[in-house]
């Protein structure tokens, strides 16, 4: 079995996010990290090669994803949980790709790939959209499970718990197939120092959009469907007033005096 992991680079989550005024998106510059949700992917993914019950050999896990230059970081982090090879989609003319562009270029990586599974988190930590495992399934013509919390892999197909709005759906899917897992599926590992300082000796491809066939016509932000509007950065917040303890009656008499004014006591 050939297990593909789609991950994604995402903005640190303790960094403040910025738009950039030029492109209306979001501004990629700063401290990132692999998206969260995706470890939860890897870890699945692991746990099916080391399961010795389900009858499983998983020849290789492939981590996949799509971004400028800066996105192998993520790969090898991914490469550091346990995957044995990655590749990276990057090419400038995939700038601006919505979700639907975007899951058409991953769809075309995949397609190379030719994998029996296909994880995924079931959301970013930046975009939350939920629906790329959906879009890169219907490309691939593979049935697609989302939200996916608890999963029971055999050789020929997946018993998939999913969480819904009114409680869990249990599914059977058959592979090859294109798997979304929320966070609550298991604990992801911490990699070992080996598996880190290892990760950038194992094999990384870069691919540009040619080398999967993908159609530049349907990807950037000319292929697009969805446009970014007119997103400015909320305004900044006033100064609040800092009250000096330095004589408690003058200060408590200052604090009701302040509350009064707003009316927010009797």
């Amino acid at each position: 079995m050939k297990i593909c992991v789609l991950v994604k680079e995402v903005p640190d989550a303790a960094v403040d996010k910025r738009i950039d005024p030029a492109t209306g998106r979001l501004d990629r510059s700063g401290e990132t990290n692999l998206n969260p949700y995706d470890t939860h992917a890897i870890e699945a993914a692991m746990q099916i090669r080391e399961d010795e019950g389900n009858g499983i050999e998983v020849g290789e896990i492939v981590a996949v994803t799509m971004g400028p230059s800066g996105a192998e970081r993520a790969l090898h982090k991914a490469v550091s949980l346990g995957a044995d090879r990655s590749i990276h989609l990057s090419d400038d003319t995939l700038a601006g790709s919505d979700v639907a562009a975007t899951g058409y270029a991953l769809a075309k990586v995949l397609e190379s790939e030719n994998p029996d599974l296909v994880l995924l988190g079931q959301q970013s930590d930046d975009g939350e959209c939920y629906t790329i495992g959906a879009v890169v399934a219907d490309h691939l013509k593979m049935p697609s499970v989302t939200q996916v919390v608890k999963m029971v892999v055999t050789a020929g197909n997946a018993k998939c718990e999913r969480q819904a709005e009114y409680g869990y759906d249990t599914v059977q899917v058959d592979f090859p197939a294109v798997i979304s897992v929320g966070d609550a599926i298991n604990e992801p590992r911490y990699p070992s120092l080996k598996a880190i300082m290892g990760a950038k000796k194992k094999q990384l491809d870069v691919k540009s959009a040619g080398d999967v066939g993908i159609d530049a016509g349907r990807v950037g932000t000319d292929g697009s469907k969805v446009s970014c509007g007119d997103f400015k950065a909320p305004p900044a917040k006033a100064a609040g007033q800092i009250i000096e303890d330095e004589d408690t009656n003058d200060t408590v008499a200052q604090i009701v005096a302040w509350l009064e004014e707003r009316k927010l006591i009797a």
